[in-house]
């Protein structure tokens, strides 16, 4: 596989990152401390390099329709302006991807529009399925991934830092801006404005922004933020940093919690499935047969937060037990910044998978007690 640049390369470089492979990019791991970045983002603000994500485009008279199909919820029901947290599935029921929809204003009477926002390693496998699956339907699917970055700030004072470059009279776009929700506004950095799509959404359980930008104006609003943000604490922040903070939030991650082999009931996803909708979409069958049969049946297991109760922390792949049988796998897991215990994401088998729980996971050859608790692990404060 190539390696992959976004347009903030030399930012991250003179900032001093160390790189990682992600999804075939070479992306910032952590700047200084990866520590210090995710304490900024609960405490002050990060500021986040995500445009190795993928953005595709989906417009036309059918576009609705075509998004019903093509994914598991319904999108038709969004409102312009509004975002939507979605799978897009095979016809087992098993997850290609998650992803976030936002339907935009479009310009031609008639017709609709959606932005599709999936994960990095899965972008072109996305693109190339939703251009697959729009064969029947009056609509344009366009792949602009490779000409867009995407910044993300991130953090209790992300508005007050954004407000800094965006016009006055443009103010209250921002403040009214909902959760999961997006507007076009003026942003002011390299000599001029430009209006930029602006989305209330985030992947660290705080308050935060994303902007997407075309990769040549990316480096200037890159550094236009954190000139902006000097005075509230900001820092870049890696993807070190950004996986501490979303398994915190109990946001599963795709390669980990979610897979080809996992289907959104056992995920605890099964809210995002619109069985409801009347249009005929696909793995509907799979997933209706799957929910029919109970939460977790299909692989006997559920998706569940584990609590450490020493110190040592549970990783990725660390096998799971109760009474000395394998119950289950830890899919992520580390020390909690924040909270100052031990926290994991795992799948156990159902009939251990309630709140109070104790198991015991397999730290290299020593068990080690955890408790089974809610997701998530850590809830900010409004």
């Amino acid at each position: 596989m190539s390696e992959n640049y976004t347009a903030l390369y030399e930012q991250h470089k003179k900032a001093g990152a160390s790189f990682t492979d992600f999804g075939g990019w070479q992306m910032p791991l952590k700047y200084e401390s990866e520590l210090a970045e995710h304490h900024a983002v609960r405490k002050s603000a990060g500021l986040f390099d995500l445009s190795h994500m993928g953005e595709v485009w989906v417009s036309g008279p059918e576009a609705a329709a075509f998004l019903d199909y093509a994914l598991v919820g319904k999108l038709s029901a969004v409102a312009v302006g509004k975002a939507k947290y979605s799978l897009i599935c095979n016809t087992d029921g098993g997850i290609i991807d998650d992803l976030i929809t936002y339907r935009r204003p479009s310009p031609e009477e008639g017709a609709d529009k959606y932005l599709v926002v999936p994960n990095a390693g899965n972008a072109k496998v996305v693109a190339a399925a939703l251009l697959k699956r729009a064969a029947r339907f009056d609509v344009v699917v366009e792949d602009a991934s490779a000409e867009t970055s995407l910044i993300a700030v991130q953090g209790p004072n992300a508005e007050a830092i954004l407000l800094t470059l965006v016009p006055s009279d443009q103010h209250a776009l921002v403040t009214g801006l909902k959760y999961y929700a997006a507007v076009e506004v003026g942003l002011t950095f390299d000599g001029g404005t430009q209006d930029l799509l602006l989305a209330r959404t985030g992947y660290t359980g705080e308050d935060g922004f994303e902007i997407y930008v075309p990769n040549l104006d990316a480096p200037g609003l890159w550094e236009a933020l954190l000139e902006a943000g000097e005075g509230h604490g900001l820092i870049p922040a890696g993807l070190a940093a950004r996986d501490s903070l979303r398994l915190e939030a109990g946001m599963p991650l795709y390669g980990n919690e979610l897979s080809i082999h996992v289907n959104a009931y056992t995920a605890g996803l099964g809210p995002v499935v619109s069985l409801a909708k009347e249009s005929d979409f696909v793995g509907r069958e799979a997933l209706t047969s799957i929910k029919a049969a109970g939460v977790g049946s299909a692989l006997g297991q559920k998706l569940v937060g584990l609590k450490g109760a020493g110190r040592r922390a549970a990783r990725a792949h660390y096998s799971i037990l109760k009474d000395g049988s394998l119950i289950g796998e830890v899919t992520s897991g580390q020390p909690s910044p924040t909270l100052g215990y031990p926290v994991a994401m795992a799948y156990v088998d159902v009939e251990h998978s309630e709140p109070g729980t104790i198991v015991e996971v397999d730290l290299r050859g020593k068990a080690e007690p955890f408790e089974v608790v809610p997701l998530p692990f850590y809830k900010r404060q409004k």
